[in-house]
């Protein structure tokens, strides 16, 4: 099964950028920059997509991918 994931780990990773910098540099609440750093995130605010794709500038191809579910592989 597929599943809509993050990517801000590898885009803030590249730019040596720490998760609590890329919460103050888009003035946007640390926890929610956070939970999608980690991938856990069960809603993508589209404020901050569209902070984030201006930020790392960016398609939001780039910040969240469509991929396979490793976590529950189908049977």
């Amino acid at each position: 099964m597929k599943k809509v994931r993050s990517n801000l780990k590898k885009l803030a990773d590249d730019k040596g950028k720490s998760i609590r910098q890329v919460a103050k540099d888009t003035d946007y609440r640390f926890e929610t920059v956070r939970q999608m750093y980690n991938d856990e995130s069960k809603h993508f605010p589209r404020d901050l997509l569209d902070k984030l794709c201006a930020y790392f500038e960016c398609d939001i191809s780039q910040l969240l991918v469509y991929e396979d579910n490793e976590e529950n592989p189908p049977v």
